[in-house]
C-alpha cells in the first residue's frame, strides 16, 4: 500500500490495537506519544511515564519506530490555562475535547505531515467515511464506548488525513486482538481521570496551579432568596446535590451559577430542566445549514441523544431547541448534533435558555 501512518499511542489497549489493525491492513506505521504533562499523573489516568513505557512496549513489540513529542508548554497554554479561565468564568470545561482540538488533531498532525505520513491515527470509537472530497465523522459501532462526541471539532482537512480503526469493533474484540498479538496493553483497566488532576480534586488544581482563590458567596434561589453561603463558584456545577451544606424542606441542585455577582442559583429537581440552550464556537462537520436544521443532540458525553431543532443565528451562534426538556444543561460543556450515524457538528454552550 505504501502509505505511512504516525499512531498515537497512549499506552492503552484501543490506540494499540490501532496500530496492530493498521499493520495488517498494510500501512507502514510508527507510534508516537505525545509529552502534554510535566506533573503527577494518577495511576490509571493518562500521560504517565507507566503509559509511555507500555506504548513504547507495543510499538516494540509491533516492530514499529516509536517517537515521544514534546508538547508541554502548548498543552499548558490550550488546555490547562483554559480549564482554569473558564472555570473563573463560572463555567465547566471539557479539557479532553480541548485536547483533541489543539493537541491530538493539531500538533501531533501537524508534526505527521512535517515528517511525510499520510495519515495519523487514535484509538477512538469512531469511524471515518469519505466520499468523494468530503470527509464524514460517524459513531463508532459499538454505541456503548461511542466517542464521536469529543471529536465533533474536527474538521475536512483534518478527518482527510484521520484513521481511525478500531471504532468498527466493540471494547471485548479490541482487548481479545491485542492479547492474541502479545500486546501489553491487552489487559490494561480505561483511563478514567483528568491527567493533570491526578486526585479529582479540581479546586486545588485551580488554587495551586492557576492561583485561583474563589471568594465565598451567596446560594439564591429564583425569587434571589439567600438560601446560605457557598465556599467559591469553582467548587459547583449544574445537577450538583451533594456538599451543598444547605437545610431545607426538600432536595436542592445546582441550577446554575453567575460569575457576574458571585451566586449559585439552587432549585429542585424540576428546575434542572431546559427546553433550550445557545451555543457559540460552532464547528460544522456537515455543510453548515442556511435555515433551521432537524437533528438528535446531546449535552454530555455519556447521554443518549434527543431531537432538537438547530437554529443558526446572526452573529454565528445556534439556538437548539429540544423536543423534550433536558436535565442539567451546563455552560462550558459541548452541544452536540447528529444526523443518524453522522456527526453533523457541534459547539460549546453559553446557557441553557
Amino acid at each position: 500500500m505504501g502509505k505511512r501512518v504516525l499512531v498515537a499511542m497512549s499506552g492503552g489497549v484501543d490506540s494499540s490495537a490501532a496500530a496492530l489493525l493498521l499493520q495488517r491492513q498494510g500501512y507502514d506505521c510508527a507510534g508516537a506519544m505525545l509529552r502534554l504533562y510535566a506533573g503527577e499523573t494518577a495511576e490509571g489516568g493518562c500521560c504517565s511515564a507507566a503509559d509511555a513505557e507500555d506504548a513504547r512496549a507495543a510499538a516494540r513489540r509491533l516492530g514499529m519506530n516509536f517517537y515521544v513529542f514534546d508538547e508541554t508548554a502548548r498543552f499548558a497554554r490550550d488546555v490547562m490555562d483554559k480549564f482554569v479561565a473558564e472555570y473563573c468564568a463560572g463555567r465547566t470545561p471539557n479539557p479532553c475535547i480541548d485536547c483533541n482540538r489543539s493537541l491530538k488533531f493539531g500538533a501531533l498532525l501537524d508534526r505527521a505531515l512535517a515528517l511525510g505520513y499520510d495519515y495519523v491515527a487514535t484509538g477512538h470509537y469512531a469511524r471515518v467515511a469519505r466520499d468523494g472530497a468530503r470527509c464524514h465523522l460517524l459513531r463508532g459501532r459499538d454505541r456503548r464506548k461511542d466517542q464521536s462526541y469529543v471529536l465533533f471539532r474536527l474538521t475536512q482537512a483534518q478527518l482527510a488525513h484521520l484513521l481511525l480503526p478500531v471504532g468498527e469493533y466493540d471494547k471485548p474484540a479490541i482487548r481479545a486482538l491485542a492479547k492474541e498479538a502479545g500486546l501489553v496493553t491487552a489487559h490494561k483497566p480505561d483511563s478514567q481521570d483528568i491527567c493533570f488532576v491526578p486526585d479529582g480534586d479540581y479546586v486545588r488544581f485551580l488554587r495551586e496551579y492557576g492561583g485561583v482563590e474563589s471568594a465565598p458567596g451567596d446560594f439564591v434561589d429564583r425569587a434571589g432568596r439567600v438560601l446560605g453561603r457557598h465556599g467559591g463558584l469553582v467548587g459547583y456545577t449544574a445537577g450538583q446535590r451533594k456538599g451543598l451544606g444547605v437545610s431545607a424542606d426538600r432536595r436542592l441542585y445546582v441550577v446554575s451559577k453567575n460569575a457576574a455577582d458571585n451566586t449559585v442559583l439552587l432549585g429542585d429537581d424540576a428546575e434542572l430542566f431546559s427546553s433550550a440552550l445557545l451555543a457559540s464556537d460552532v464547528n460544522w462537520i456537515e455543510p453548515a445549514p442556511e435555515g433551521s436544521l432537524r437533528v438528535t443532540a446531546k449535552t454530555r458525553y455519556s447521554q443518549t441523544e434527543a431531537p432538537a431543532e438547530v437554529a443558526p443565528l446572526a452573529d454565528g451562534t445556534v439556538r437548539v431547541t429540544f423536543d423534550v426538556p433536558q436535565r442539567a444543561v451546563t455552560a462550558g460543556q459541548a452541544v452536540v448534533f447528529y444526523d443518524g450515524e453522522r456527526v453533523v457538528g457541534g459547539g460549546t454552550i453559553e446557557r441553557a435558555l
